[in-house]
C-alpha cells in the first residue's frame, strides 16, 4: 500500500514562497526608505574634522532639500534635471553632494557660500562678500589626525557664519596654498562647499575635483551619527566591534 506525500510537499512550498514574498517585500520597502526618507552613509576621509571622523555612520534624510536626480542614485541617469517639492539649503548645513567633475562619488561638505556670493580665503580667514567670518582661536587639538591616522597637535578655532552657525575648524598648515585664493562668484543655482579641515580638503576650492556645486546634485543635509568605529575595527576580528566602538559619538547630532 502506497501513501502519497502530495499533501505535505504543498504546504512547505507554500511556505517557502511565503517567505520570499515577505523578503521581497522587506527589501522593496528598505529601497524606498532609502530613496524617500533617509540613507546612510560611511565618513571614508578627515576633510569633515573635527566634526566628522572617519568610520562615522551617518544618516543623511532625503527629503530635507527635495528630491533630485541624485537622491535616487545609482537610479540617476533614468531621471530628469530639477527638483520636486524643492527646498534651498542653509549655510553652514553639513550636506552630502555629487561634484560636477565626479558626478559617480558622494562627498561631504559644509555650505558656505549661497547663489550670489563672493568667497575667498585670505591667510587662513574665510571671507564672505568682502567680510571676514569671525574666528576665534580655542587651542590645539589632536581631533585631526593625519589622513594615515597618527594623532597630531593642530591648532583648531572656532568659526562663526554670519547667520549664526558655529563650528570648529582645524589649521594644521600655515599659509598653505588652500589658505589665499581668488575670489569664488558663486553662479546662481549652485553652492560653494568647504571642508572643517581646511588643509586636509579639496572642496570647492578645487575646481578640477569639486568646484561649484549645482543645487541639483545634492543629496541631503547629515543629522546625526549612527555610530562610530575607529580604525582597528575589522569583521574579520569580531570582537572589534566592541574594543573599536566609540560610545562618545553614538547618535552624535552634526552641526
Amino acid at each position: 500500500m502506497s501513501m502519497s506525500t502530495t499533501g505535505s510537499s504543498e504546504p512547505a512550498m507554500a511556505i517557502f514562497w511565503d517567505n520570499v514574498k515577505t523578503i521581497l517585500y522587506a527589501l522593496a520597502l528598505a529601497m524606498v526608505l532609502r530613496f524617500t526618507i533617509a540613507q546612510p552613509f560611511r565618513i571614508p576621509s578627515g576633510s569633515m574634522q573635527p566634526t566628522l571622523a572617519v568610520g562615522d555612520y551617518i544618516v543623511v534624510t532625503k527629503w530635507s532639500y527635495g528630491y533630485g536626480r541624485f537622491s535616487f542614485a545609482p537610479l540617476e541617469g533614468l531621471l530628469p534635471h530639477g527638483r520636486l517639492f524643492g527646498s534651498a539649503p542653509d549655510r553652514g548645513d553639513v550636506v552630502v553632494f555629487r561634484p560636477v567633475p565626479e558626478p559617480d562619488r558622494d562627498f561631504i561638505k559644509r555650505v558656505i557660500g549661497l547663489p550670489g556670493d563672493r568667497i575667498q580665503m585670505i591667510d587662513g580667514v574665510l571671507h564672505i562678500n568682502g567680510e571676514a567670518v569671525q574666528r576665534e582661536l580655542i587651542g590645539m587639538t589632536d581631533e585631526c589626525p593625519e589622513s594615515n591616522g597618527v594623532p597630531r597637535q593642530v591648532a583648531s578655532y572656532r568659526e562663526t557664519l554670519p547667520n549664526g552657525v558655529s563650528y570648529v575648524t582645524c589649521d594644521k598648515i600655515e599659509r598653505s596654498e588652500l589658505d589665499n585664493t581668488r575670489v569664488y562668484e558663486v553662479p546662481e543655482g549652485h553652492y560653494f562647499m568647504m571642508g572643517d579641515d581646511r588643509d586636509n580638503s579639496a572642496d570647492s576650492r578645487v575646481p578640477s575635483v569639486v568646484g561649484y556645486v549645482p543645487y541639483d546634485n545634492l543629496v541631503g543635509p547629515a543629522q546625526f551619527v549612527v555610530v562610530s568605529f575607529d580604525d582597528t575595527t575589522s569583521l574579520f576580528r569580531p570582537w572589534t566591534l566592541f574594543t573599536g566602538f566609540r560610545g562618545e559619538r553614538f547618535l552624535k547630532a552634526v552641526e
